[in-house]
């Protein structure tokens, strides 16, 4: 279905279940000559695999990657790339009496809806373990990307209604955000957060929050308007991953409340209030926007569900492993699908003039 199918030239096709055999990618379009190996997909996976500490599910998955095809002598051939990972970690069983349930703030009932059959173990094609599929595609989007020097760096600015050091800051350190299972650029904020997740977690609920992303090194001129925007396929590829509500590009929300005066980005002052688009179109200042996600709908209180047999109101409590939140493993989601998006309009732009 072209649900599952995302870009234009840089394509790429996700696949498989939470608790299926496999979940995996096929990318086609990317070009050849380009060095990838196992291990750079392996490092992009390592990042988003679940087991990290108290924010994270304890399931536990190795998520080794397997190149099927379009990688020979280490570099890719211009042919469809398939990469696969296997499940192993699964736990069905936990789920059986979520079978004729339709979980609260889960896409379960909107599922049947739609199709009228759904797989519930683990949320199936609509779990956050798709994302995995994305990571590995984006590590293949962030090797073209690097040929042209473009580089992006997520993490989490705000969780559990805390808000974490900015650019700028003097305790902001982008060395900080893989040192913490958080990916909160820095320390002292970093041990904050933890605390209050480990007080969410034990009292059964989760946290939502933000993931601010930067991309550095974008040329002016990427983007297709009208309807092929640089922030809409942004917004587009965000608004995509299940547990996000919302995206604002530089200033966001904010500039509704600012002047023209104080809003614009001008040669002498140093703002970047457009976030790096204007138009459409990148302007070549660093491209930046915030992602929120939810708090993980899968908690440990008791709660009201609906039935799915007869509508019936039914009482529900959770079991399984669950993310306390989701942000800290979204970083390296977040960094995917924007490399997804710019590799696809790098080379869009390639025919865009002689």
């Amino acid at each position: 279905m072209a649900g599952n199918i995302f870009g234009e030239l840089f394509k790429v096709v996700s696949f498989g279940e939470s608790h299926g055999p496999a979940l995996g990618c096929v990318i086609d379009g990317c070009p050849a000559g380009l060095e990838l190996s196992v291990e750079s997909i392996r490092q992009e996976l390592r990042k988003r695999r679940p087991a990290q500490g108290v924010a994270s599910t304890s399931r536990r998955e190795d998520d080794e990657p397997e190149i099927l095809s379009g990688v020979f002598e280490g570099k890719t051939l211009g042919t469809p790339i398939a990469i696969m990972v296997c499940n192993a970690d699964c736990h069905s069983a936990d789920y059986d009496n979520l079978r004729n349930v339709y979980r609260p703030g889960h896409a379960d009932f909107c599922w049947d809806a739609k199709y009228g059959i759904r797989d519930h173990r683990g949320g199936g094609r609509s779990s956050g373990r798709e994302t995995l599929c994305r990571v590995a595609a984006g590590a293949v989007a962030k090797k073209l990307l690097a040929a042209y020097n473009i580089r992006i760096t997520a993490w989490t600015s705000a969780l559990a209604g805390l808000d974490m050091p900015k650019p700028g800051d003097p305790d902001f350190d982008f060395d900080e955000i893989e040192k913490n299972p958080l990916r909160i650029p820095g320390r002292a904020a970093a041990e904050q957060a933890l605390k209050a997740i480990e007080s969410l977690r034990a009292e059964g609920d989760s946290a939502g929050g933000l993931v601010s992303c930067l991309a550095q090194g974008v040329p002016p001129g990427l983007g297709e308007p009208v309807f092929g925007k640089l922030d809409a396929r942004l917004a587009g590829a965000m608004l995509s991953l299940g547990a996000v509500k919302g995206i604002e590009f530089g200033a966001g929300f904010t500039a509704a409340r600012l002047k023209g005066s104080e809003n614009n980005d001008t040669p002498v002052n140093k703002s970047n209030n457009a976030g790096g688009i204007l138009g459409g179109i990148s302007n070549g200042r660093d491209i930046t926007f915030n992602v929120a996600f939810k708090p993980t709908p899968s908690i440990a209180k008791p709660q009201k569900a609906l039935g799915k047999t007869d509508g019936e109101i039914v009482d529900l409590v959770i079991s399984g492993r669950h993310d306390a939140c989701i942000p800290p493993r979204a970083v390296p989601v977040v960094e995917a699908m924007t490399a997804l998006v710019l590799a696809d309009l790098v080379l869009l732009q390639r025919a865009a003039k002689v």
